[in-house]
């Protein structure tokens, strides 16, 4: 796995977005899509509590923005960088839009241990690894460096629930 300085600055964005969404009471995750020059072209946070609905997760937000915006060569030559390795729902998204490589911070694994461990309810939707949904992607992860940072913010989301 190589991680460059720019991947980093992507993730860490990713991780304010994440603060963010818990601060506004959401759960505390963050994407961000950046195109093969390098530009970020939309990010956003998860949005399940405040609007709603369980599925307004970044990851899928990503998804639907690309496919309105983005070519196909554009999509493919995309990277998603995000706080939280992509649940099943959002893997599939990312594969059935043709999105390139994603880059995130902590994996689901990590994510499920850390709320059983702070006393959280056990999640709706399996813990599946991002291959598993989508075995073509282009996936690195997680970036240990970052991977505290998450920790504390899921820690953080589960003391508050």
């Amino acid at each position: 796995m190589t991680i460059s300085e720019a991947d980093l600055v992507h993730l860490r964005r990713a991780v304010e977005l994440a603060r963010d969404a818990l601060d506004a009471g959401d759960g505390p995750f963050g994407s961000v899509l950046v195109d093969a020059s390098g530009t970020v072209r939309f990010e956003d946070r998860n949005r399940e509590v405040t609007a709603g609905d369980a599925t307004r997760h970044p990851e899928f937000e990503i998804a639907r923005w690309a496919a309105a915006n983005l070519t196909d060569d554009e999509r493919a030559a995309a990277t998603v960088y995000t706080s939280g390795e992509h649940c099943p729902m959002c893997s599939a998204a990312h594969a059935w839009v043709g999105l390139g490589r994603i880059v995130y911070v902590a994996s689901a694994e990590q994510i499920s241990g850390w709320r059983a461990a702070a006393g959280a309810a056990a999640s709706a939707v399996a813990v599946v690894p991002i291959n598993a949904v989508a075995p073509g992607l282009p996936v690195e992860g997680p970036v240990d460096e970052l991977v505290p940072e998450v920790r504390a913010l899921i820690e953080r989301a589960v003391g508050s629930s």
